[in-house]
């Protein structure tokens, strides 16, 4: 496939994994990008995951030809990018690496060399003339790793983004971008908006034409589109209007109270209502809406003086995603001690820019009159 008339992708799609980084539902499996830029000086950009080192050697034999790349440009070194560097650089002996001071330590921890006599340092600033095509690179730490770079081609206007612009899913399936992008980005970069802006900020100032990430399609049109949502992610802001209810329970009680709330959420014309059973749904999946949407309810059991354990990984998903500014309702079921409203709290007392509503729903075992209007206090509450 190319890219461009000099730039060509020379990546893999993989449909054997069932869970990406041990812990991610990836039904359409992932795309391990790579690419090779013709010029001058041929150049690599990054490697892919070790389950396909042959068939990335030979995709990119087959886009040099007779030729040997002068260059390797490793931006990131989780190994679904780096692991065949060894494999590349037996295979092409005379060619260099180049890449940042904190991937080289990476590297010789990954693979037990550096390959101090083969290795070419750059950080934010440098750049590299390939012929045609110059190269600039820009520092991107802790998006998501502290030794990325970026790489932007002035030539092709075409920005390397490393996991910058990613989602789930190999390129020979055609699905949504944003779905996926949006739960790629939550659940792996979510915590660094900071970072993630500050890059978005150098990224500005380039004229950007295409852009090539390490996972997901290349983007070439409405990049507009990508750099907006993007922004509205690290930015911690409200994508779209509307209340997720994520609710534990056991018996079923308090599963009956979040149904509830959502038929009165309804009837009030809220304009959207996402229903997440905890125990039940794909974990990335209930926190990516709780970060999509601007209003959340958090709606369990009192278990062992705590709350009920797939609530309190949920909410541990969100803290340790920096989730902010959004409005929080509370719904706590309990037969005896009823807690978990006051658990919950605590657990979020980190999150900037919390508003909890006025209303906390407290069950005693069922529903009953009491706890159905304070169900309806909320949703009044919530649809204001």
């Amino acid at each position: 496939m190319e890219i461009t008339n000099d730039i060509k992708y020379v990546g893999v799609n993989d449909h054997e994994i069932d869970l990406f980084e041990g812990q991610y539902l990836v039904e359409n499996g992932m795309a391990y990008n790579s690419y090779v830029i013709m010029d001058e000086k041929i150049t690599v950009m990054d490697t892919v995951d070790a389950n396909f080192k042959d068939e990335w050697l030979d995709n990119v034999k087959a886009a040099v030809g007779s030729e040997s790349p002068d260059y390797l440009i490793i931006q990131h070194m989780e190994p679904d990018h780096s692991a065949n560097i060894t494999y590349f650089m037996e295979a092409y002996p005379d060619a260099k690496i180049i890449s940042s001071a904190k991937a080289f330590v990476m590297m010789k921890q990954f693979f037990g060399t550096d390959f101090a006599d083969r290795q070419i340092v750059v950080k934010e600033g440098d750049t590299i003339s390939l012929g045609r095509h110059i190269l600039h690179f820009v520092a991107a730490p802790m998006v998501h790793w502290p030794e990325v770079i970026v790489t932007y081609d002035a030539y092709d206007k075409v920005l390397f983004s490393a996991d910058g612009f990613g989602k789930f899913g190999a390129l020979d399936v055609e699905e949504d971008w944003a779905c996926e992008a949006r739960r790629y980005y939550i659940g792996i970069v979510g915590k660094y908006g900071v970072q993630v802006q500050n890059l978005l900020k150098k990224a500005a100032g380039l004229d950007i034409q295409t852009i090539c990430p390490l996972h997901g399609p290349i983007l070439k049109e409405n990049l507009g589109y990508y750099l907006d949502l993007y922004n509205t992610w690290s930015s911690y802001s409200v994508e779209t209007e509307g209340v997720v209810i994520a609710y534990a329970s056991v018996y079923g009680n308090t599963r009956k109270a979040a149904e509830l709330l959502a038929e009165q959420l309804k009837e009030k014309g809220c304009p959207k209502v996402i229903m997440n059973d905890l125990a039940r749904c794909d974990m990335a999946e209930a926190v990516e809406d709780a970060f999509r949407y601007g209003k959340l309810v958090l709606a369990t059991l009192t278990y062992n003086n705590d709350v009920f354990p797939f609530m309190r990984e949920f909410i541990h998903n969100l803290t340790e995603r920096n989730y902010q500014k959004r409005t929080i309702g509370l719904i706590e079921n309990g037969s005896w001690a009823p807690t978990a409203a006051k658990t919950m709290r605590n657990m979020l007392e980190g999150c900037k820019e919390l508003t909890f509503t006025d209303t906390t729903v407290k069950i005693m075992s069922a529903l009953n009159e009491e706890s159905k209007t304070a169900i309806e206090a909320l949703a009044e509450e919530l649809c204001r």
